[in-house]
């Protein structure tokens, strides 16, 4: 049991935090440029219920940000066991820098983050894709860090590169109204909060993994 509630504990603390810390960078980094493109969309409007701007909407954006990121830290937590590592900040970083080019790196280089205004091909084929790319980034790491040898090397560099060789799926002719600019901003904006996010979550999980793992 001490094992589960370590993880459990390190794992809620760090996401709260990370996905506090993501939704204040949000603010600044990427809400503007979303709401600036949301000002080129056209058509009918969505009759949907959405939150209200504003308060509502920010506390909705920090509640998703906060359960999304203590999902991050239990997974961040269970890989920090598995590993059989001496755990502190400087490893938890180290595998937090891991999630940053799994989850966020290797899929963005086939499917950058898109704005409102930007039409997307189904969603389908986008999914399978993404999970393909992580799952086979996430495993070409393991054997890098943990199966060092030439041919572990080639296999893991192989599994890495696959999903790009075949190649994300994509529409043959994209017509939209939201600057180019406006996207590489937000692209680059996406980057760095997230980068901020999974370097917080990894460095405050490898270092209350090994608080409460001492006690």
């Amino acid at each position: 049991m001490q094992p589960f509630r370590t993880i459990i504990l390190a794992g809620a603390l760090a996401g709260l935090i990370a996905g506090l810390a993501l939704t204040a960078a949000q603010r600044i980094g990427t809400v503007p440029l979303i709401l600036q493109a949301e000002t080129y969309e056209h058509g009918e409007a969505d009759t949907a219920w959405q939150p209200a701007e504003g308060l509502e909407r920010n506390a909705y954006t920090a509640l998703f940000n906060v359960v999304e990121w203590i999902g991050f830290g239990f997974v961040l937590g269970g890989a920090l066991t598995l590993s059989r590592r001496i755990v502190d900040w400087r490893e938890g970083f180290l595998w937090g820098l891991a999630g940053f080019l799994t989850f966020v790196v290797a899929p963005g280089l086939g499917l950058p983050p898109e704005l409102p205004g930007i039409p997307e091909p189904p969603l389908e084929p986008r999914q399978i894709w993404w999970i393909g790319t992580a799952a086979a980034t996430a495993a070409g790491l393991v054997l890098i860090a943990f199966k060092r040898s030439p041919w572990t090397a080639i296999v893991a560099v192989a599994l890495i590169a696959a999903p790009h060789l075949i190649g994300a799926p994509h529409l043959d002719k994209i017509e939209t109204e939201v600057p180019d600019l406006l996207s590489h901003r937000f692209v680059v904006g996406v980057t760095l909060t997230t980068l901020l996010a999974w370097s917080l979550l990894g460095g405050l999980s490898g270092y209350f993994y090994r608080r409460f793992d001492e006690r």
